[in-house]
C-alpha cells in the first residue's frame, strides 16, 4: 500500500497563517463578550427581575405562618440583588504552536445568580402550599387547640352526650371517682367529694369544671330542658309568646344554675373551656330564661362541634323563644342533617314555620314527624298536637280533634293537648266534653291563668254560674298580679 505523502510546506505556511488568523478573530470575540458581560442588565433581565418580584410578593401577601414570610422576604431580597440571566463565558485560547486548536474554559465569571432567586422562589412556593395541605387534613377541632394548646387534656362529666374533640386521660383519682358517682345518679355524693378536693386545690380547672357538670346534672333533665324551650305557644298573629315558668322549684333549680355557671367562670381562669363545658354553660343560661347568652355560647361550641345534632337542636329552640324564626329553621335544617328523622327537630321545624306565617309549610313539617314516628315503638305527642292547634287557627276543629285525641293517648298527662281538646270541643258546642278537657287540663297545671279563663265561658253557657264567676275572679286576679302563663308542654 502507497503511504499518503506529506503537505508541500507552502500548504503547512498557508494552514498556520489561516489558524493564526482565527485565533486572533477568536481572541477579539471573547474580549467582546467579556466586555458585554460587565454591562448592567439587559431589558430582559430587568423584566425577568420584575416578574421574581412580583411572584415573590404575591406568595408574601399569601403567607401566615412566620416560617414562610421569612423564606419569601429573603428570596425578595436576593432577587433584588441578583441578575437572572446567565453572563457569557470566558475564552482562553492556548499557547501551544499554530496547529494546536484553541480552547474555550468555562472556568471564567458566569454569574448565575439568578438561578439563586429561581431556586428560593421554588422554596417560598412549597413552604406557602405545604401548610395548606395540612390545614386540609386537620380535624374541625382546631379552633379549640388554638384557643386552649397549652393545657392538658381532662375528661370531663359531660350533659347531654357532648362531643368533645379531644381525648380524655384519666383525672385525679379523687375526681374520677367523684365523675363516677355522678355518672351512676349520685350527684350529691359527687358534689361533696369535688368540694373537698377544691378546698385542697383551689386552682384546679378539672375540679371547678367538673363541679359545674355536677351541679347541671342535679337539675338537668331533658325534660326540664324541653320544658323550658317548649313554653312559647303560637299567638293569632302568627308570633311566639314566652310563657311563664312554674315557680315552685324554679328558686332552686336558678341557684343551681347560677352555681354551675360560677364553677365554670372560676375553671376559665385557670384553663380554656372545651365544646363540652361550653355546652352546659348554654343550658344553664337555658335554664336562667337568658336565652341571649345560651345562644351565644350553643352557636361557639357549634363551631367546634358541628356534627353535635343535639346542640344544633337546643340552638334552634332558643332562636324560636328570640322569635328569630329563619335562624331558628337553618339551625333545625343542621341538626336533621346531622340526624336525619329527628323526629322532635322536623316537629320544630314547624312550629318555626308557622312562627314566619307559613302554614303550608308548617303542616307538611308535622305531617313528616308523624310519619317518621308511626312505626317507632314510643311516639312523641308533639307533631299531633302542634297540627292539631295549626288546624284549629284554620277552623277545622273536626281535623284537629283526630289529632289530639291521638296526642292524648300518646301522652294522657299531657296539658297542652287536654286544653286544644276542649278549645276544639267548645267550637263545636260540645260543651261537657269542654268541661271535662279544659279541667283535666288545668289539673295538670294548675298556674296556668289561660285555664281558667276559658273555663269560665264554657260554665257559663252551661248555666254553671258560680263556677263561672269563680273562674272568671281567678282569670282576672292571676292576669292583675302577674304574666299570665300558657299551659306548658312536657
Amino acid at each position: 500500500m502507497r503511504r499518503p505523502s506529506n503537505p508541500p510546506a507552502k500548504s503547512k505556511a498557508q494552514l498556520c497563517a489561516l489558524l493564526s488568523n482565527s485565533r486572533k478573530r477568536s481572541t477579539k470575540v471573547a474580549q467582546r463578550l467579556e466586555h458585554r458581560a460587565a454591562l448592567p442588565p439587559s431589558q430582559l433581565a430587568f423584566w425577568l427581575s420584575s416578574v421574581f418580584f412580583l411572584a415573590n410578593l404575591i406568595l408574601l401577601l399569601k403567607s401566615v405562618v412566620f416560617l414562610e414570610i421569612a423564606i419569601v422576604i429573603f428570596a425578595m431580597l436576593v432577587t433584588c440583588l441578583c441578575t437572572p440571566v446567565l453572563a457569557a463565558p470566558t475564552s482562553k485560547p492556548a499557547k501551544n504552536s499554530c496547529l494546536t486548536p484553541f480552547r474555550i474554559s468555562s472556568s471564567g465569571n458566569t454569574r448565575a445568580r439568578g438561578g439563586i432567586a429561581l431556586v428560593l422562589t421554588a422554596l417560598a412556593v412549597m413552604q406557602w402550599t405545604a401548610p395548606k395541605s395540612a390545614c386540609a387534613a386537620s380535624p374541625q377541632s382546631a379552633p379549640i387547640k388554638t384557643l386552649d394548646s397549652g393545657r392538658q387534656n381532662r375528661a370531663q362529666a359531660s350533659a347531654g352526650g357532648g362531643n368533645s374533640s379531644e381525648p380524655s386521660p384519666p383525672l385525679d383519682p379523687i375526681l374520677a371517682e367523684a365523675r363516677s358517682l355522678a355518672d351512676k345518679g349520685m350527684a350529691s355524693e359527687a358534689e361533696r367529694r369535688v368540694r373537698q378536693y377544691l378546698a385542697v386545690h383551689p386552682d384546679s380547672a378539672n375540679a371547678h369544671f367538673l363541679l359545674g357538670h355536677i351541679l347541671f346534672r342535679e337539675i338537668q333533665s331533658e325534660a326540664r330542658l324541653e320544658s323550658q324551650l317548649a313554653l312559647p305557644v303560637q299567638t293569632p298573629m302568627g308570633g311566639a309568646k314566652v310563657l311563664g315558668r312554674n315557680s315552685s322549684d324554679a328558686k332552686d333549680r336558678d341557684e343551681k344554675a347560677k352555681a354551675s355557671l360560677a364553677e365554670f367562670t372560676a375553671g376559665a381562669k385557670y384553663s380554656a373551656p372545651i365544646a363540652a363545658d361550653l355546652k352546659v354553660v348554654a343550658f344553664d343560661y337555658v335554664l336562667l330564661g337568658d336565652y341571649l347568652d345560651a345562644d351565644k355560647w350553643l352557636t361557639k361550641m357549634l363551631e367546634w362541634t358541628p356534627d353535635d345534632a343535639q346542640g344544633w337542636y337546643y340552638l334552634g329552640r332558643t332562636k324560636y323563644n328570640e322569635n328569630r324564626f329563619a335562624e331558628a329553621i337553618s339551625a333545625f335544617e343542621q341538626c336533621l342533617k346531622v340526624d336525619p328523622k329527628n323526629v322532635k327537630a322536623e316537629d320544630n321545624l314547624g312550629l318555626s314555620y308557622a312562627g314566619l306565617g307559613q302554614n303550608e309549610e308548617a303542616a307538611t313539617a308535622y305531617q313528616t314527624a308523624i310519619a317518621w314516628q308511626s312505626q317507632l315503638p314510643v311516639k312523641n305527642p308533639g307533631p299531633y298536637i302542634d297540627l292539631g292547634s295549626l288546624l284549629l287557627d284554620e277552623n277545622k276543629p273536626d281535623e284537629a280533634i283526630a289529632n289530639l285525641l291521638q296526642a292524648v293517648e300518646i301522652s294522657p298527662r299531657d296539658s297542652k293537648a287536654h286544653e286544644l281538646l276542649g278549645k276544639a270541643y267548645a267550637r263545636l258546642d260540645q260543651l261537657p266534653k269542654a268541661q271535662t278537657e279544659l279541667e283535666k287540663a288545668l289539673e295538670l297545671s294548675p298556674q296556668s291563668t289561660n285555664l281558667h279563663c276559658m273555663l269560665a265561658p264554657v260554665y257559663r253557657k252551661q248555666g254553671l254560674a258560680e263556677k263561672a264567676k269563680l273562674e272568671f275572679d281567678r282569670c282576672t286576679a292571676m292576669h292583675g298580679t302577674h304574666s299570665s302563663p300558657e299551659t306548658p308542654r312536657p
